[in-house]
């Protein structure tokens, strides 16, 4: 008897994980990454991920962070009402010189899961930007 309990509850305890909602059940960004290319130092890059709620429930963010100082996610204070679609906008302070690559996080309310996204680029001294762009000018010239 001792057996059957145990064996009941373990199979309960299973169906409860399997049942946990995933991120991707719930919303939908419009893509998973965004490449700034080559960006100016100093001047922030700033991109807005839309979020779209599929599913037939209101969908709050706990949550949304990054994996530095360097990159700031807005927050999102209103639910996402079924069907809808909001922004999150991301800006990148560009302070140093490099290439870069950067995750934002986003967590539900009601789900373990978190939900990433990313962004990168190449952050050029204002000299090499302009550089950069003048060879980009030019050669779009020459393509007409």
């Amino acid at each position: 008897m001792k057996k059957i309990i145990l064996l009941a509850v373990a199979f309960v305890l299973t169906l409860s994980v399997f049942a946990q909602q995933k991120v991707n059940d719930v919303i939908k960004f419009n893509v998973e990454a965004h490449d700034f290319g080559k960006i100016k130092n100093n001047e922030p890059a700033v991109y807005s991920f839309e979020i779209t709620n599929i599913s037939d429930k209101p969908v709050v963010v706990e949550n949304s962070w990054a994996s530095c100082g360097c990159t700031t996610p807005d927050k999102i204070v209103d639910p996402i009402m079924p069907g809808a679609t909001v922004k999150l906008k991301v800006s990148y302070n560009a302070a140093a010189v490099a290439p870069f690559h950067k995750d934002v996080f986003v967590k539900l309310a009601g789900i373990e899961e978190t939900k990433s996204v990313q962004i990168s680029g190449e952050v050029l001294t204002a000299e090499a930007y302009d550089a950069y762009q003048k060879e980009k000018g030019e050669k779009a010239k020459t393509k007409n």
